[in-house]
């Protein structure tokens, strides 16, 4: 039953709009406000027999949403499924006597269960291809050296490695797991590839254990174990053990992992690895929503160094960041400095320009495409050499900004009208629905319009002067666009009582008289008023809380 219901996205929130109550109203809350349209919408006050029956229909849809959120059962079922939740049988063997936290643990369970039936289908595929450009012909050649050859004049780029991996996961049982994967590499013309089979077992809420066994054509086979435990909720240990098998005898392997937790956003590590390249090594990590900083420091053989980075990560929609770091040793000192950044729903792009002694100068791009990795390190020049390093900076700076403008942007556009497009055609029948109810509820409240404007207006109350709902262009950019709005003065002057007009959080789609002239677009409300003889003006989100009059919406104090 879980399953058939969590596919689809549901609204839960049309009954607490139809009402125009709070998702935490109180019974009396609920009962004004049912009492309230029940008066509007009651089919004996309507002589024409047509008006009478469209009358009825919004009287019922009504009482079908009091009678639901009345009921606290009813409710929680409604809150967790929607009106989908309802019409599913099996709910009657639920006992009366359950309360809302004990069905909200009944639907959790059979969550967990609809996962459990997901993981035998998933396989979890995880990719990365890396192909090495050598680019030095570019900054760091003697032209004397290629004037007698043919096409002499123009710099050599060369592939020099490549990379590519691949694993998948296959889930055998809730607690048990088979990955199985594979590598192949070629480095200025020699190459090779190894498989590994690794089986996994969570034995417990606390920890788990891993088996894992490998071969490949340049080194013989291999075995290891690895252990995960969780000693406490902050502090956790990996060990890791392994043999390599070759012609020169076995090679063993061993690493400790140990982890804390420092406070709520930073990590504390400490690691010993001994074997072909033993060493220790320390880290701290501090992640916070706008910066991610790690300090490490290694002695081991044959490396030991300190290094230090920094992350710095923009609130905006295409998750910006850019970062540096420093990492000095008995290798050298590299400095790198980069960005990264959502180009698409499922795409992260960055580059990372690193500049070393003795390395030289390398551009880094990456694209992360769901769970695949491409990755394109690029060598530049041997040495330190400024024109190398402007045009790793600047180069990809240009291209992406190009590409940005002239394919992606465009791309990503037509692939929201394309989307909007398909949402909309699959929701015309219902739309239309909504339409035609929204138009019967204004005529159902003109003539409960007219007396209370007649109320409001003999003491100088609320008087809604035109109201528009949907989507508005005020941006210069965007006026190729056309507004997509609905006239709503009727049925917000209906909501006006005593002098006030409350809209709660949900969407205001749902309210009566209303329904959504732009799905899948971002909606406001936009408001004219008079208050006391003075005219008053305000734009609301669409699930922005409203309450009028106010006096900062006067028109004459923002002039």
């Amino acid at each position: 039953m879980a399953a058939a219901l969590g596919e689809d996205e549901i609204d839960n929130d049309d009954y607490y709009s139809l009402l125009n109550v709070r998702r935490e109203a109180t019974q009396e809350e609920l009962k004004a406000s049912y009492r309230r349209l029940c008066m509007l919408y009651h089919p004996d006050k309507h002589r024409d027999p047509e008006l009478k029956r469209q009358a009825e229909q919004l009287f019922n849809l009504v009482h079908q949403a009091y009678e639901v959120l009345r009921d606290p059962q009813s409710r929680a079922i409604y809150d967790i499924y929607g009106r989908r939740g309802l019409e599913v049988e099996g709910w009657e063997v639920v006992e009366r006597k359950k309360t809302p936290a004990e069905i909200r643990e009944e639907f959790e369970r059979l969550q967990r269960e609809r996962e459990e039936r997901r993981l035998q289908q998933r396989t979890n595929p995880k990719g990365m291809i890396s192909v090495g450009v050598d680019a030095t012909d570019l900054f760091d050649r003697y032209e004397e050296d290629y004037e007698d050859m043919p096409g002499g004049g123009f710099p050599q780029i060369e592939i020099n490695k490549m990379h590519i991996s691949q694993s998948i996961e296959a889930p055998l049982t809730t607690k048990d797991t088979a990955v199985l994967s594979g590598s192949l590499s070629t480095h200025n013309g020699n190459g090779g590839g190894s498989i590994n089979v690794a089986l996994r077992r969570v034995t417990s809420a606390k920890g788990w254990g891993e088996v894992e066994f490998g071969a490949g054509d340049t080194q013989g086979p291999l075995f290891g174990m690895k252990l995960f435990r969780n000693v406490t909720p902050r502090f956790f240990v990996t060990a890791q053990c392994g043999m390599q098998f070759s012609s020169r005898g076995v090679r063993p392997g061993v690493t400790t992992v140990l982890a804390r937790h420092l406070d709520k956003n930073t990590m504390g590590y400490l690691q010993w690895r001994w074997g072909t390249q033993s060493a220790m090594n320390t880290s701290i990590v501090r992640d916070t929503k706008t910066s991610h900083f790690t300090f490490a420091l290694q002695l081991g053989i044959p490396h030991s160094f300190m290094m230090m980075s920094y992350q710095y990560k923009f609130q905006d929609e295409d998750q910006t960041k850019i970062k540096g770091s420093v990492k000095s040793g008995f290798f050298g000192t590299v400095v790198e400095y980069g960005a990264e950044r959502k180009i698409s729903r499922h795409s992260v792009l960055g580059a990372t320009v690193s500049i070393g002694v003795p390395q030289g100068v390398s551009l880094k791009i990456k694209l992360n495409r769901a769970s695949q990795t491409y990755f394109f390190p690029i060598h530049l020049t041997d040495q330190l050499l400024p024109s190398a390093v402007f045009y790793a900076t600047v180069g990809p700076l240009v291209v992406y900004l190009a590409i940005q403008r002239l394919i992606i942007v465009p791309y990503v556009r037509a692939q929201k009208e394309q989307d909007l497009e398909k949402q909309r055609e699959s929701l015309a029948s219902d739309i239309a629905q909504k339409k035609q109810e929204a138009e019967t509820a204004v005529l159902l409240m003109q003539e409960s319009v007219r007396r209370i404007i007649e109320a409001e207006e003999s003491k100088m109350g609320l008087i809604i002067l035109n109201a528009w709902y949907g989507k508005f262009v005020t941006d210069n950019s965007r006026r190729h666009e056309r507004a997509k709005v609905i006239d709503v003065t009727v049925p917000l002057q209906c909501l006006v009582k005593d002098s006030k007009l409350i809209l709660t959080e949900a969407s205001k789609a749902g309210l009566p008289g209303f329904y959504d002239p732009c799905v899948g677009e971002e909606k406001s409300l936009k408001l004219l008023y008079q208050f006391r003889g003075v005219m008053h003006q305000v734009l609301s989100g669409d699930t922005e809380p409203l309450r009028i009059p106010k006096q900062s919406h006067r028109i004459d104090a923002e002039t």
